[in-house]
């Protein structure tokens, strides 16, 4: 007999699932990731095969987390337990939650470091002039005290939100977040297309140059779809928990990845315009493209010292509409387990992930360099999310029995269900091992033939 477990309520409306999920796939990586992936990738033949990788890999995971999480109502780790045994399968599967969850912490950790640097640049660049964004970031990753006191405004705001529940905390934030998103980037692009150098930025994104697609451009696109949409974490899951049983998990599925995607481009049509338009920056990918080649073009730009802190709060948003998402898995576990209240698991998750979080916080060199958090980075995003997302595809393809997943879809068209079934049993999971394969592969081959014979 299955242990009564907690329940955690239902998304008011229809639409907030989709906004939620929304949130949760719209991070710091959409903003700065696809767009400069997308324009040293190929341009358009990048996004074309970006979309393709969307749509024979990352909607049939996500449609199969959202599915498993609906149907037992409960926290990952409960849900693959529960859909294995109706199922016939072994308890073990719980691990895929538990994997889940882990790499979700371990991510929060750095992740609230990153966007507590978003916050306060904010002010910075409310008030910058500084022609040395290099030097002024470094000096601001250098100062331990203020990336811990960002750091833990960060993680409180994330604890707040979660604590309050899915209907009053999660649910009603992102009604809140989500449109404020919306409406920043639109005015972004707006601002771009009148101001900036828009004609060079949809160049960039979007023509297609093939000969710049390789092997590794698919491997690229792969891991970018993947991760975009917060995939193998348990976040999808546990939101697919509160997720009515009137809605439609296929067309919701498909408004969360065209939305997801949606805002990828808008980031690269809001920042690229402003890069193009100011003459010797360089269009770098990560945090040198936000904090210094952007911060450099709002320090000279007429109304820069607003047009910055609007672009921050736009990202600020974009983080803390993820981070929700990545603590409530974990905190879902501790709360329907009735081991702690909500608001204790919340803070018990938040204190763990804060301070893990201090590794980050510390161990910025001088160059802006960061060997913790690429460490964390590592074993997270590029190792335990993928293989948690594979062994969902392999669960729900092969394990899971038919009956229950047909029950769930409900009436479904018959092409479609075919179509999925064949993605999830074989595309998907050979897709993301292939991602995993290669990054294990190169790991390997930087460690052992790079780094072993300079030590010796």
């Amino acid at each position: 007999m299955q242990k009564t477990l907690k329940s955690h309520g239902t998304w008011v409306g229809k639409w907030t699932f989709v906004l939620a999920a929304t949130g949760s796939a719209v991070g710091l990586g959409n903003i700065w990731g696809f767009p400069f992936k997308a324009g040293t990738e190929g341009g358009g033949a990048f996004v074309l095969i970006y979309l393709m990788c969307i749509i024979l890999i990352g909607l049939p995971i996500m449609l199969s987390e959202i599915l498993i999480g609906r149907r037992s109502g409960n926290s990952p780790i409960n849900s693959m337990k529960r859909s294995a045994i109706d199922s016939g399968a072994s308890s073990k599967w719980q691990a895929v939650g538990w994997i889940g969850i882990l790499a979700g912490i371990l991510i929060l950790s750095f992740y609230s470091v990153i966007a507590g640097i978003c916050l306060k640049y904010i002010f910075v660049s409310a008030s910058s002039n500084e022609l040395d964004t290099n030097g002024q970031f470094f000096a601001i990753v250098n100062t331990p005290k203020d990336l811990l006191l960002w750091h833990t405004i960060f993680m409180a705001l994330t604890m707040f939100i979660v604590s309050a529940g899915v209907k009053k905390g999660i649910g009603r934030m992102v009604k809140i977040l989500m449109p404020m998103l919306g409406l920043l980037l639109i005015f972004m692009v707006i601002y771009g297309v009148v101001n900036g150098a828009f004609k060079e930025a949809l160049t960039f994104l979007f023509k297609p140059d093939f000969t710049k697609v390789t092997s590794n451009t698919f491997l690229v696109a792969m891991g970018q779809a993947f991760f975009s949409l917060s995939l193998g974490m348990g976040s999808i899951m546990a939101y697919g928990a509160y997720m009515s049983k009137d809605q439609n998990i296929v067309t919701t599925s498909y408004s969360v990845g065209a939305l997801d995607t949606l805002v990828a481009i808008m980031a690269g049509l809001a920042v690229f315009p402003i890069i193009f338009s100011i003459q010797g920056l360089e269009a770098s990918g990560g945090p040198g493209l936000v904090f210094i080649s952007l911060q450099a073009a709002f320090n000279i730009m007429d109304f820069g010292n607003i047009i910055g802190p609007i672009f921050f709060i736009l990202l600020s948003v974009a983080a803390l509409s993820s981070s929700i998402s990545i603590l409530e898995p974990g905190v879902a576990y501790l709360s329907e387990e009735g081991y702690l209240s909500r608001t204790k698991s919340a803070l018990i998750i938040s204190l763990t992930c804060w301070l893990i979080g201090i590794g980050t916080a510390l161990g910025f060199d001088k160059e802006g360099n960061n060997s913790f958090q690429a460490n964390m980075e590592l074993v997270s995003t590029q190792i335990m999310q993928p293989l948690g997302g594979m062994l969902i595809a392999i669960f729900i393809g092969w394990f899971m029995k038919e009956s229950l997943i047909r029950n769930e879809l409900g009436e479904i068209n018959q092409t479609i269900y075919k179509i999925w079934r064949i993605f999830i049993k074989f595309i998907a999971p050979i897709g993301v091992w292939c991602v995993l394969i290669s990054f294990l592969a190169d790991l390997l081959f930087s460690i052992f033939i790079i780094e072993f014979p300079r030590s010796h």
